[in-house]
């Protein structure tokens, strides 16, 4: 059985109205002045990464899928409409039978990204591509900047594992698709059942201070947890008294205990003093679990001490400062009339503060160096040089409004992996930086 096949009790029926009220005026005007049929595309991109990011990261490719796949107009959401007058009754009457019946192009999940990468197309009609603005980006704004932050977190890592475990800092469906994201960017594992229960991401957990507290002494706290969980369980060792917890500890569970988790103090004398403790009590092969408010930085400061783990929660669900990729969805074609054969002419956008973008159905590719490093993110309309024919980044994700390209959550995670190693060192530095790869043109 696939529990990404179950659903959620949390799921709601439809993603219709997971958009903004002016997608619905916008479409009502365009089929009033016979513009909703022309033939379209949206591209999504970002103008710049977060401030001193390097890279960015793909992710929500796979929610965005369902989410295009459940967008429905149904009985109650149209009267809902209704009642609200958002749009007239032609409108109502069109939307009752929406289904996206375009093409969706873009990176595969996982894939790194850069300033001006389409990591996104949208084609079909200007009605139908139009209404997905909204809930493709708030997908992929949130995934792929939880993503990012993982990224660089998994990065700082190394081979230790990393635990998602914010779904209490966040709303509580944001925790599920955050602890998506997350294993997407290299994370091993979540506390959060939703999120196992919805994608087969494993789950961790044993207890918590409250546990601790609500016996008479650590002692019976530990005794209990053992007899129920086994000797392998991980003990929360900072109640009270560390090196005390960590005698009683090992005591109580022998010197086969799996593990102890420290959350709080200064991590890094702490970590080394317990690693120490644990080898005069014999429990060499007993892991510390370190958590209390990591990101990348804390991390990295870790990498010399004796930590066989790290557990993340609020720098992690809030993309550890930026909790958005600023992506934006822009119409850079469409047709020159409602006939299916009219011509695709490009449209930009023309502003000042930035906030221009560059017209035209693009392909993107990624140059590499003779050591396959890569080098360059080469963006371009018409065309593709021969020298980048198989280095094209885009992947057709939906065809006449069927998922064509739907893939386990473990190939996504595979792909980054693979992405991160083919880009220059510096792109792991922590270091702020611009981004590592130059966006070309041609």
């Amino acid at each position: 059985m696939n529990p990404a096949d179950l659903g959620l009790p949390v799921d709601v029926p439809s993603t219709a109205l997971f958009t903004d009220h002016y997608e619905l005026t916008m479409l009502q005007a365009a089929l009033a002045n016979g513009t909703a049929d022309r033939r379209s595309v949206f591209e999504v991109f970002t103008r710049r990464l977060p401030e001193g990011r390097r890279y960015g990261v793909v992710a929500g490719t796979g929610r965005v899928l369902d989410a295009v796949e459940n967008f429905r107009f149904d009985s109650a959401v149209l009267e809902f409409l209704r009642e609200r007058a958002v749009v007239d009754m032609r409108t109502l009457d069109w939307l009752a039978s929406y289904r996206f019946s375009g093409d969706i192009w873009g990176y595969p999940e996982g894939e790194v990204y850069f300033p001006g990468s389409p990591v996104l197309r949208v084609e079909g009609s200007f009605a139908e591509c139009v209404l997905l603005e909204t809930v493709i980006l708030s997908i992929l704004n949130h995934d792929s900047a939880i993503a990012a932050a993982a990224s660089r977190m998994s990065s700082a890592a190394g081979d230790r594992p990393l635990i998602e475990m914010g779904a209490r800092r966040t709303h509580e469906l944001a925790a599920v698709a955050a602890s998506r994201a997350a294993y997407v960017g290299g994370f091993t594992s979540t506390s959060d059942l939703a999120a196992g229960f919805r994608y087969g991401i494993p789950t961790v957990g044993t207890s918590a201070h409250a546990f601790t507290l609500v016996h008479d002494s650590e002692r019976d706290a530990f005794t209990a947890q053992v007899a129920s969980l086994g000797r392998g369980t991980t003990l929360l060792v900072d109640t009270y008294d560390v090196a005390e917890a960590v005698r009683t500890a090992v005591e109580v569970a022998g010197t086969d205990l799996g593990a102890v988790r420290i959350d709080s103090g200064d991590l890094l004398l702490v970590a080394h003093r317990v690693r120490q403790q644990l080898d005069e009590l014999g429990a060499t092969s007993t892991k510390i679990v370190v958590t209390s408010d990591l990101d990348e930085y804390a991390i990295a400061s870790l990498a010399a001490a004796p930590v066989d783990a790290y557990g993340v929660g609020t720098q992690l669900v809030t993309g550890s400062g930026h909790p958005t990729c600023s992506m934006v969805y822009k119409l850079v074609a469409r047709a020159t009339s409602a006939d299916p054969k009219a011509a695709l002419v490009p449209v930009a956008k023309k502003s000042s503060g930035g906030k221009t973008s560059i017209g035209g159905r693009k392909w993107a590719a990624r140059r590499r160096d003779a050591d396959g490093v890569a080098e360059a993110e080469v963006i371009g309309v018409g065309p593709v040089p021969s020298a980048l024919a198989d280095r094209q980044l885009l992947t057709h994700l939906v065809k006449a409004g069927e998922v064509v390209a739907r893939e386990p959550l473990e190939a996504a995670r595979d792909r980054h992996r693979a992405a991160r190693a083919s880009l220059p060192l510096s792109a792991t530095q922590l270091s702020r930086g611009e981004a590592v790869l130059p966006t070309e043109y041609v």
